[in-house]
């Protein structure tokens, strides 16, 4: 980790280099450049992880433009409740998140009668109203938090499924490194193109991972790297990015498919099946 506000935005790539060493939880754990995200696969072995409480941002303060429709998606009712119940569900099975910060968009009507008389293993905060962007949200979030928190984890509330293994892996990881966000490796070929449409770049498959939340970092880090990137925070589409552009290391753990963004009519269609699977 780079200690000043300085590192170079771009794809999250497993980093290849001799300097590598063998334990737990890499199977190859090398030297890397600040600010690059490294990508690493976890082996069945015990592991000690410091112990810190994890405060989560729930980002549901979107629009849902591309779903449509005048009820915001995560407002939806979908296998017999709404679509934010199932995240708060699910990120209730990981023991280590102490509380959840709702952040919510200006003039929401829903979100207060939803949770109304529902209790949760974690605390469930009120909610604060999120900004312009999603980093300005998360920013809105941050501050809100308490003080003895020390790793916060950011998700979006269109993400219902987030299993118990992933939240553990990348909490694990994010103890350990400092900042972590799970990732799926990508199966299309990608291409980097101008604004005409020319392809000016076929990054390796290889290297690339499709990143997911939660996305989670020491606290301190997520300050600074906001302190930093405040002019430049609508440029950021996701929280690693703040981070990797203020210099910190992030790693990748492992994602799953079933935590899957719901955006779209068709993202809802899935879900209702997969619920009905379950």
């Amino acid at each position: 980790m780079a200690a000043g506000c300085h590192g170079k935005q771009g794809w999250k790539e497993i980093i290849h280099n001799e300097a590598c060493s063998i334990r737990w939880p890499l199977k190859r754990q090398c030297q890397n450049n600040a600010g690059r995200a490294v990508v690493f696969d976890h082996v069945g072995e015990s592991r000690t992880i410091p112990d810190m409480n994890v405060g989560l941002l729930l980002l549901s303060a979107g629009s849902g433009s591309r779903f449509g429709g005048e009820v915001p998606k995560q407002y939806i009712a979908v296998g017999g409740q709404a679509l934010l119940l199932h995240t708060l569900e699910h990120l209730a099975a990981e023991p280590r998140i102490a509380l959840v910060q709702p952040v919510i968009a200006a003039g929401d009507s829903y979100f207060a009668s939803l949770v109304a008389g529902l209790s949760f293993p974690f605390t469930l905060l009120p909610p604060v109203v999120g900004g312009a962007t999603r980093a300005h949200s998360m920013q809105q979030g941050l501050q809100a938090l308490p003080a003895d928190i020390d790793l916060v984890a950011v998700h979006d509330a269109a993400r219902p499924l987030p299993s118990k293994r992933l939240l553990g892996d990348v909490i694990d990881t994010a103890a350990r490194y400092g900042a972590a966000v799970p990732g799926l490796a990508v199966h299309d070929t990608i291409k980097r193109v101008d604004s005409d449409g020319r392809v000016l770049e076929t990054p390796a498959r290889e290297s690339l991972r499709a990143v997911q939340t939660p996305q989670v970092a020491r606290r301190e880090w997520f300050h600074k790297a906001l302190r930093c990137e405040q002019e430049r925070l609508q440029l950021h589409t996701d929280d690693a990015s703040l981070l990797e552009a203020a210099g910190f290391d992030v790693y990748v753990s492992e994602g799953d498919a079933a935590n899957r963004k719901i955006t779209t009519p068709a993202d809802m269609a899935w879900l209702a099946d997969r619920l009905q699977q379950s």
